[in-house]
């Protein structure tokens, strides 16, 4: 016969499989950003910089992240390109966008962003300005 403790050994050792399997098998856990841009194309779903939503300068863009390190947004009428790679900055990942742009809102989000979360359907970015330490927040989604 079994004892208590052999009993809640087995259930904790199964609930442990169980959660380790739903959760290791799910599409919104944390990936490479890598893996992540270049698999879909991807919407802005937010862009807030100095508090104040900017989002609607990129509304009917479609952004894609080719393999090779090149970037471009399209609305159907409009193309802008640019590069995008994967960096660091005192072990902290970030995403560099760099469109080929002057001014405007392409050239606001031509930064180094931190990556706050990243997963197939959507990556968070925070913007800490060098100058005056403003914040810009920046939300990719699948498109």
């Amino acid at each position: 016969m079994k004892t208590i403790n052999q009993k809640i050994t087995g259930l904790v050792f199964l609930s442990l499989i169980a959660f380790f399997t739903f959760t290791s098998c799910t599409d919104d856990t944390p990936k490479d950003i890598n893996d992540v841009v270049t698999t879909t194309s991807w919407k802005v779903t937010n862009f807030t910089e100095d508090g104040v939503d900017q989002t609607y300068h990129f509304s009917n863009y479609t952004f894609t992240f080719n393999d090779n390190g090149s970037l471009s947004a399209t609305n159907g009428t409009n193309t802008y390109n640019g590069t995008w790679s994967k960096g660091t900055d005192d072990s902290t990942p970030k995403l560099i966008l760099t469109f080929s742009v002057s001014s405007g809102p392409f050239e606001e989000i031509s930064e180094d962003w931190e990556i706050l979360s990243s997963t197939s359907s959507l990556i968070d970015l925070k913007h800490i300005s060098g100058g005056d330490g403003s914040v810009d927040l920046l939300k990719f989604e699948k498109k």
